[in-house]
């Protein structure tokens, strides 16, 4: 009985509605993100030797006795010297009297970037040497007493934002690369939105923080996995690359909202915008349909949204992903810029050009076309040319640049073809003005509107370096794709099937019945998130029905139902109805920061080929260390040499 009278009091806690507020604001970038009502600016001076920080000093503090430690960033002429933290910096008045010779000494002798402790009076800069761009440029440090914490030996690069530096040189020596203003301010951003983003989802909306196992069993389809071994012969872990089963285990389970800051990992090799792993925002729910989960993300987004950026307008707009290839080209499409696609095959319906004729001619042929505004303007010849290259290397498809430089007179290998009708209605439909640019191209309807969509992005590179102001960095343009295919071709056998997504997304409620006659046309209920050309998160409902599961894996993808049979299982046990999305984590904060690479908003990131440069990861082992796991190596030929070491323990 008594358990029972804690459960209920328990289930009568955790389902009371938790007070609506208006959705606050974000204040100073230092402000807390204490999860309580009561905001407070967060004590950065507790338990630690130092009064005060080095950037937190003002007019106000005139008289104290401070106490301050960090890094000593620049001194000058041995009369004063700046003193930096994570917080700022703060100028240091060095004692030139010969009572305090041995603190001279310690501050003029100790190289850029020793530690430093410093204990003094803040005093007023003399009239007149005040610095405006400083947040401590009014006050500085009268020193009393100082400590060396820590001597800096010869710098591999000096930490300055503006010094330039090799990417291999930056992850090599991370510990210094971490000191710079630019990662300081990525990471810190990168802890607040995480902590807003907790906020949002458990106190405000019920989610439960859950963790998953890291060591799992390989999963069929998607991205490749990373092996780990076991001590039982032929055994092995998989490393996830998505909590996705476990999410749904959880429903299962009754948790109901589950969310988790989830390391995931992929072994997909050297790709520019992707690491070996990475973090997302992992979310599941039950009871839910695509447009909860869309319009959950939409307010988790905007309030935790960075206060220093314009706020977010919601709700975001959606677009079929049919809709995104025929006008972008791309399932990821950048809505900041236009140079839509426009298909034009009707224009052309009784052209006398050969491969325009072609191409009308086969099934699902069209004619597609995009204007490039104002491209006289900027467009060079080899630029034209990069353009034409770039389509034959890429598709083996011709482009052809119409140019109108004025509305009489078309320069254009195809214009003796074009009639006078086609020419005015071209026009009418793309809307074409003087000195605007016209890129043409004809074949089968994905492929050409993927070609342009690929030129989209090249001009765009072009026109931007060329002066042209096209793709606003200020400027987040989120969509929602939706309404994917549920099922594509397989590449190397193009009569077999494979997941768009992955096995366990739902199919469209509309299309069901085809997925008994013809699964290829089947749309799902997988939703991706676009923030500026970039895809940050993706999710879909899930199937729930153990039956229709296993004939999607078994009968369709010919998976191996014994892989899944946990989950199988588990949708035969009332299983809810239920659904989920993950961000990006890494691939939003690069956005938001407007950082070169992800690498930039990652504490200790891989390099472009997976390795740690600092640590050398990964590294090899002995023989003696494999041997529990019952693994040899199979040393490749031109690797033997610098091998020798493991001979022994080779198996060729």
């Amino acid at each position: 009985m008594y358990f029972l009278s804690w459960l209920s009091h328990l289930c009568r806690a955790l389902s009371r509605p938790i007070a609506r507020t208006a959705q606050p604001t974000w204040g100073s970038f230092s402000r807390s993100l204490a999860l309580s009502s009561q905001r407070r600016i967060p004590e950065f001076n507790s338990f630690v030797a130092r009064t005060n920080t080095c950037g937190e000093l003002r007019s106000s503090h005139l008289g104290q006795e401070v106490t301050l430690c960090g890094w000593i960033q620049y001194r000058r002429q041995n009369i004063f010297l700046v003193l930096r933290d994570c917080h700022g910096l703060v100028q240091v008045v060095i004692p030139q009297d010969e009572s305090a010779a041995s603190v001279k000494k310690i501050l003029c002798e100790a190289p850029l970037e020793s530690v430093v402790q410093v204990s003094g009076t803040v005093i007023s800069r003399p009239p007149g040497q005040e610095n405006p761009k400083m947040p401590t440029g009014e006050i500085e440090i009268k020193v009393k007493t100082a400590e060396l914490l820590n001597s800096c030996k010869k710098l591999p690069f000096e930490i300055k934002d503006f010094v330039k530096k090799t990417e291999a040189l930056r992850l090599q020596y991370r510990y210094l690369d971490l000191r710079s203003f630019q990662m300081q301010y990525n990471l810190r951003l990168r802890s607040q939105v995480v902590m807003k983003m907790r906020e949002y989802l458990c106190n405000l909306h019920g989610f439960v923080d859950i963790e998953t196992p890291t060591l799992f069993k390989r999963t069929p389809g998607g991205a490749k996995e990373f092996l780990v071994p076991s001590r039982e012969p032929g055994k092995f872990y998989s490393l996830p690359q998505s909590p996705q089963q476990f999410k749904q285990l959880l429903m299962v389970g009754g948790l109901d909202r589950y969310f988790q800051v989830a390391r995931c990992y992929r072994d997909e090799g050297s790709r520019p915008d992707r690491q070996p792993e990475f973090t997302q925002i992992d979310i599941e729910m039950s009871f839910v349909d695509q447009t909860g989960i869309q319009s959950l993300i939409e307010g988790l987004l905007q309030y935790s949204w960075p206060s220093d950026k314009d706020p977010l307008v919601v709700p975001f707009p959606s677009m079929t992903f049919a809709e995104a290839l025929a006008t972008y080209g791309t399932d990821k499409p950048d809505t900041r810029f236009g140079m839509k696609i426009v298909d034009i095959s009707n224009v052309f319906r009784h052209t006398e050009v050969r491969f325009l004729q072609d191409a009308l001619s086969k099934p699902q042929g069209a004619v597609k076309a995009m204007c490039v505004r104002e491209g006289a303007n900027y467009l060079k010849k080899k630029d034209i040319e990069s353009i034409r290259k770039f389509a034959a290397d890429h598709s083996n498809e011709e482009v052809l640049p119409v140019f109108l430089k004025n509305k009489e007179n078309w320069n254009s290998p195809v214009a003796k073809f074009i009639l006078e009708k086609q020419r005015l209605e071209l026009i009418r439909l793309m809307e074409i003005q003087e000195d605007d640019v016209v890129l043409l191209t004809a074949g089968e309807h994905k492929k050409a509107c993927s070609l342009l969509g690929k030129l989209r992005l090249a001009c765009a590179d072009i026109l931007e370096m060329n002066g042209m102001v096209l793709r606003d960095p200020a400027l987040f343009s989120f969509l929602w794709v939706v309404d994917f295919p549920l099922f594509l071709p397989k590449e190397e056998n193009p009569m077999e099937l494979e997941s768009a997504h992955h096995p366990f997304t739902a199919p469209h409620p509309g299309d069901i019945h085809l997925l008994y006659t013809e699964p290829e046309k089947v749309r799902s209920q997988h939703y991706d998130l676009v923030l500026n050309g970039s895809e940050i998160g993706g999710g879909s409902i899930r199937i729930h029905d153990a039956e229709l599961q296993h004939y999607i894996l078994g009968t369709l993808l010919k998976e191996d139902v014994k892989l899944l049979s946990h989950l199988l299982q588990a949708l035969d046990y009332g299983a809810p109805p239920h659904g989920g999305i993950a961000l990006g984590l890494d691939r939003l904060m690069c956005l938001i920061t407007g950082a070169a690479s992800i690498r930039d908003v990652i504490a200790f990131p891989k390099s472009f080929r997976g390795h740690d440069l600092m640590s050398n990861a990964p590294d090899s082992v002995s023989p003696q260390e494999l041997k529990p796991y019952h693994i040899q190596v199979s040393w490749p030929a031109d690797s033997e040499a610098e091998n020798e070491s493991f001979t022994p323990s080779r198996k060729l």
